[in-house]
């Protein structure tokens, strides 16, 4: 008995299961922490008139109803903000990791005079917030007749997203080996075709995450949109949503059924990028 109580609470090798029991305790405990807000926002797209404030916790409250859904769906111009958001976040995650990918190989391989004040430079841009921009950005938009375009938006966000982005892939690059480009080149390859048949397929890892930084960027910000973005046929989700918001009443339902919808889509992207985002793929790639 004693033994077996012993067993329990110690264990020499590997962990106890009381340590292993107490640890998924504290992580499903995270857990419902993390996900009662979302479950509440379920609940308000659930309720008939769409209120707020309750003091029903029960996550499906009584009377629930779709009608939230029905009127996301069909009668606002809710798939129109959604296209208008993705095809603004994907040019804008493709012009990101591609302008990344070459800026930071450029830093992590080759010597110039400019290397280290530019990367300085870079990580001081992300100290400026977005709003300290939007003017000198909205001036020169409008000198480029970009202002209600798609390419000026995805100009802002790339803008913002790209210093983050290089710094993310430069630090990658640095724990590739230099060998194994080296070892092309000797075979035939030039620089360009090693960077792409070799240090490409090597860093997907942080190119997956250069691109979901990147999307999310843009999925989500809304003052940038806000300024650049006037005409309603150009509407992203974000502003599109703030448009629910009147004087006098706000669909809460609807606000909150709209919220739930447009996260789908970066869920699927997670879900699609979540194989790639392990290190460690260089392991064992330069025999000894």
């Amino acid at each position: 008995m004693k033994k077996t109580k012993r067993s329990f609470f110690y264990r020499a090798r590997g962990d106890s299961p009381f340590k292993l029991l107490l640890v998924n305790l504290a992580l499903v405990v995270v857990c419902l922490i993390i996900l009662w807000p979302v479950l509440r926002v379920v609940t308000i797209s659930l309720r008939p008139l769409g209120t707020l404030f309750s003091t029903d916790l029960r996550i499906i409250p009584e009377g629930a109803t779709l009608k939230a859904y029905y009127r996301t769906l069909f009668e606002i111009d809710f798939f129109n903000w959604l296209k208008n958001s993705l095809v603004i976040a994907f040019i804008t995650a493709f012009m990101g990791t591609s302008l990344a990918a070459t800026s930071a190989y450029a830093f992590s391989r080759f010597r110039f005079s400019l290397k280290q004040p530019g990367l300085v430079f870079l990580l001081v841009t992300q100290m400026f917030p977005a709003a300290l921009m939007l003017l000198p950005l909205y001036i020169m938009l409008v000198r480029l007749q970009l202002i209600n375009t798609y390419i000026g938006l995805v100009i802002a966000y790339t803008s913002t997203a790209l210093p983050f982005c290089i710094w993310i892939l430069k630090g990658y690059y640095d724990t590739i080996p230099p060998d194994l480009e080296e070892s092309a080149m000797v075979d035939g390859a030039t620089q360009l075709q090693a960077f792409y048949k070799i240090i490409l397929p090597l860093s997907t890892p942080a190119l997956a995450i250069t691109f979901l930084f990147s999307f999310m960027t843009a999925w989500s910000e809304y003052l940038v949109a806000r300024v650049i973005i006037q005409k309603s046929s150009l509407h992203t989700w974000t502003i599109g949503l703030y448009t629910l918001q009147g004087q006098y009443q706000t669909e809460w339902g609807t606000f909150a059924a709209a919220s739930l919808l447009v996260s789908l889509p970066v869920v699927i992207i997670f879900l699609f990028t979540a194989k790639y985002l392990v290190s460690g793929l260089t392991l064992g790639a330069v025999k000894g």
